[in-house]
């Protein structure tokens, strides 16, 4: 079905074949027609299947006749992170330029002020994070009465950030008459009493099972110690052919300790949380939309609804506390049927992360033990990936297993020697240790200035055989004993 079956304008028509889309998606097939018709409209769809374009196209249309009065938005669309809203913006912006409708920003981060004026003259379209909006009210700058048309979207992630109070108080304040869209990626219970709450005989949509990854993305879990997982990481980011990739953490500290470490050995990578200056976190994501940027290391303020654009891969450095955010990560790859690629470090504790996340998704994610032997090597710009056959694990035993082999099979770092008092094998002692004068085999001096120490170490200790007290027996042991008479 193309978008000319859906009721649509032709000035939408229009701009939608400018920026590139042929036909709809799933959820936008069956929601569209609904919007348009004025119906309540609760949808349930995955990330990255279309759910922005799904509201903003029909609302265009409807609200192309009319016009906003001052502090008085016709419509207003919630979203819980100011990403999500600035992104919402764009695609206004994008589908709406053959008409002119003003629209509002009140995002944190952002002159208050400026905001101020804008409401003032009118807006067509309000943007908001719950709290923002909320302060523009109490301040009495806003007011909800004249919305027509109320979009409540990413509302399992309402949830997760403790807005749903907001929330409902933002609901009360509007126009009770109102056309209300609800969205979400899944419907837990709460999230389904919430929709009970706003929605007046609702046309449910659900295009795919709740919390279902996409099938486009191709899903790993490496089994890693923690002291190995920046090393780990590494080595994944040089070995795979990464075209750029979103690297997320569950905490902002490990976010910024990452991104350091990332960039001290040669990655083009930069930090994006929530503690940062909205100016700088929407420069950033710029920056990586450019290209500008290949490594973006970010906590979950970039897991929802971000559009990159192509994204080849998802890094998820910890397993994610809740299950849900599993999905919503590597949902920002293999989206519009393109394929990506995701792959998860997870140490022995995160094993109930690990068990949540499979049952949710409804199948084993296989386990990837990687050929790291380029860790600590820095990508080089115009490199070829790092190949070799990936060795697929079927349970997480027979991945832990592998991974304490590869532990004792790894060698020390370069240059650091064996301490002959640490315990196990002890070295044998040349000839020259009977008066104090020798040295350990392994001590001579490297050749050639590359030559690995440990090597000659090994090698050395093969040619001289250890038996008991070493080859050389004291004299006291060999002595004869006289006997009593």
């Amino acid at each position: 079905m193309p978008f000319e079956e859906l009721g649509l304008s032709s000035t939408i028509l229009q701009a939608v074949d400018d920026a590139g889309y042929s036909k709809p998606t799933p959820i936008q097939k069956r929601a569209i027609p609904y919007v348009l018709q004025g119906r309540d409209v609760l949808g349930c769809a995955q990330t990255g299947t279309g759910k922005t374009a799904s509201f903003t196209l029909p609302m265009i249309d409807i609200l192309s006749q009319g016009r906003a009065r001052a502090r008085m938005p016709r419509s207003l669309i919630l979203e819980p992170t100011r990403e999500l809203a600035a992104q919402v913006s764009e695609n206004f912006e994008i589908y709406g330029k053959y008409h002119k409708l003003s629209m509002a920003l009140l995002i944190g981060g952002v002159s208050f002020v400026d905001q101020g004026r804008i409401i003032d003259r009118g807006a067509d379209v309000l943007i908001a994070t719950p709290g923002r909006l909320l302060d523009h009210f109490e301040r009495g700058g806003l007011l909800l009465r004249g919305v027509e048309i109320l979009v409540i979207d990413e509302s399992d992630r309402m949830l997760d950030m403790g807005f749903i109070p907001d929330v409902e108080r933002i609901v009360q304040l509007c126009n009770p008459k109102r056309q209300t869209l609800f969205f979400s990626a899944t419907m837990p219970p709460e999230i389904r009493r919430l929709a009970d709450l706003f929605l007046n005989d609702p046309n449910e949509i659900s295009v795919a099972p709740p919390a279902s990854p996409a099938e486009t993305v191709d899903q790993t879990v490496t089994m890693v110690k923690p002291r190995d997982k920046e090393r780990m990481l590494r080595s994944l980011l040089h070995s795979q052919p990464v075209k750029n990739a979103l690297i997320f953490c569950n905490r902002k500290r490990d976010v910024d300790a990452v991104a350091k470490s990332l960039k001290s050995r040669g990655f083009n990578a930069l930090a994006l949380h929530g503690d940062m200056q909205q100016s700088y976190r929407m420069q950033t994501l710029e920056k990586f939309k450019n290209n500008e940027v290949k490594f973006l290391v970010c906590s979950d303020v970039a897991a929802r609804g971000l559009d990159i654009q192509g994204l080849s891969h998802v890094f998820l450095y910890d397993v994610p506390i809740h299950a849900e955010d599993y999905v919503h990560r590597i949902g920002r790859t293999g989206r519009a049927g393109m394929p990506g690629r995701s792959l998860t470090l997870a140490t022995e504790e995160d094993g109930k992360f690990l068990i949540a996340v499979e049952k949710l998704i409804g199948k084993p994610i296989p386990r990837y033990d990687p050929d790291d032997r380029t860790a600590d090597t820095p990508p080089k710009d115009g490199a070829e990936p790092a190949t070799g056959k990936p060795t697929i694990y079927t349970s997480p035993h027979e991945a832990e297993d592998a991974s304490v082999q590869a532990d004792r099979e790894m060698p020390k770092r370069r240059g650091r020697r064996r301490n002959p008092n640490s315990g196990g094998r002890r070295p044998s002692l040349t000839k020259d240790n009977e008066n104090g004068e020798g040295q350990r085999s392994s001590g001579h001096r490297r050749s050639g200035g590359e030559r690995n120490g440990r090597e000659e170490e090994s090698q050395d200790n093969k040619q001289l055989p250890v038996t008991g007290l070493g080859d050389h027996v004291p004299a006291f042991l060999t002595r004869g004993t006289k006997r009593k008479k």
